[in-house]
């Protein structure tokens, strides 16, 4: 099981903060579990499309090719802006 946590606008957008999920065997880094969670279609599929989120493995803002394997924390939030 992985953890998987949705902030700000992205939360509101797809109804949920958090959830645990079991990783399918064909999961190995971020960009396969942004693509299994796509295909559970609308709001997810736009929501997790493209590189304007960033991203975090266990606390670490990481890259799409970043592993991710069981026991692992993963979040996505919008970038963060201010002034």
């Amino acid at each position: 099981m992985v953890q998987l946590r949705y902030f700000a606008s992205l939360r509101e957008t797809l109804g949920i903060g958090s959830e645990s999920v079991a990783l399918p065997g064909t999961i190995e880094t971020v960009a396969d579990l942004e693509q299994w969670l796509q295909q559970r279609g609308a709001p997810w599929d736009t929501a997790l499309a493209g590189d304007h989120l960033l991203v975090a493995v266990n606390q670490v803002v990481s890259k799409r090719n970043t592993a991710v394997s069981n026991g692992d924390e993963i979040a996505w939030f919008p970038p963060v802006t201010g002034g």
